[in-house]
């Protein structure tokens, strides 16, 4: 009984590092987790954080990047969610809001942090991946055609490229919320969701999941369960493609649109639809003095690459990265 005690004590003690390490973007060292953790009410000298640390290292859930501490890895990220997925429906919704004020992103100076989903795909699959994404950069369905991409052991956001892999951060659409939050707007993140495009025009929502109701991104499960058809409606005009839900407050529109067209300018077109006050956009009713806008999913494009049978693993709202790390995906 004493032993299992003990286990159940250090998985939960093994949980709390893996949380605390998910929300940095820079390797932590057994210190800062010491106190970090201190925060959250666990009590651990320093000497037992490395006792821990030892046994994520074994696992995969941690990768050592010298003298600097530890970082998370992909593995220990897919843990953490199963691990908390019980306590953390409305995770998703938290995890928004954070993102957005983590976003310091100036689209004036083109400088500051910017949200990005990261995605692995198979070294040798790479070169076939970007040329399944290539007519969804072309065609606009995404956040920015700006991208980064990171070799194995090294980070993108906050999770390590594993082996065999090549990392792609791509914008995330909460990278419009940071920038309305900055602009003084308060943004409502409804649900993620598949749109129907026809003619190239947003039509109807076909599936949606409330991010109050969920622990896991809900462009990943669209694009786990097949039901996507982003590389269609990039070459045709025609197909569902994934798609996110915002409310903003009426009076906000106009700061809004000015928000909207700067962000343009500096390569960021997240914006798919913006609609008008309390009237409903693409088939979804839109609350008293409210204005609904539909965002295109960051995600779209490695949706075409999974599509065109690629494998990827990807972790929506990995993290941030400076602007200037970014680069036009048609130099890669």
């Amino acid at each position: 009984m004493a032993q299992q005690v003990t286990s159940f004590e250090t998985e939960r003690k093994i949980i709390a590092i893996l949380k605390v390490l998910s929300e940095s973007t820079e390797p932590l060292g057994s210190i800062t987790i010491a106190r970090e953790l201190e925060r959250h009410g666990i009590f651990l000298s320093e000497r037992a954080v490395r006792y821990h640390l030892r046994i994520t290292d074994e696992r995969g859930y941690t990768q050592p990047m010298g003298r600097d501490g530890r970082m998370l890895t992909s593995q220990g990220l897919e843990e953490l969610k199963m691990a908390l997925a019980p306590e953390q429906v409305g995770f998703i919704h938290e995890k928004l809001e954070l993102l957005a004020f983590h976003t310091t992103f100036d689209p004036k100076t083109r400088t500051g942090q910017v949200p990005i989903n990261t995605s692995f795909i198979n070294r040798d699959d790479f070169k076939k991946a970007l040329a399944a994404m290539s007519d969804v950069f072309k065609a606009g369905i995404c956040v920015s055609d700006l991208v980064a991409t990171a070799p194995e052991g090294e980070k993108l956001g906050s999770v390590i490229v594993p082996p065999g892999k090549i990392g792609l951060a791509t914008v995330c659409s909460v990278v419009i919320n940071g920038a309305l939050l900055k602009a003084g707007i308060p943004t409502e993140s409804r649900f993620g969701g598949v749109l129907e495009v026809r003619e190239r025009k947003p039509r109807r929502f076909v599936a949606i999941i409330n991010y109050a109701g969920t622990s896991l991104d809900p462009s990943e499960q669209y694009i786990r369960a097949k039901m996507t058809s982003v590389g269609e409606a990039a070459r045709t005009g025609h197909g569902k493609i994934l798609a996110n839900f915002r409310e903003i407050p009426a009076p906000a529109r106009t700061i809004a649109q000015e928000v909207i067209e700067s962000l343009k300018e500096a390569g960021i077109n997240g914006v798919y639809a913006l609609g008008n006050t309390s009237e409903p956009i693409c088939q979804i009713a839109i609350g008293l003095n409210r204005v609904g806008i539909v965002l295109l999913g960051g995600l779209n494009p490695v949706a075409a690459a999974a599509e065109a049978g690629i494998e990827v693993e990807n972790i929506a709202e990995s993290g941030m990265i400076n602007f200037d790390q970014l680069t036009s995906f048609w130099k890669l």
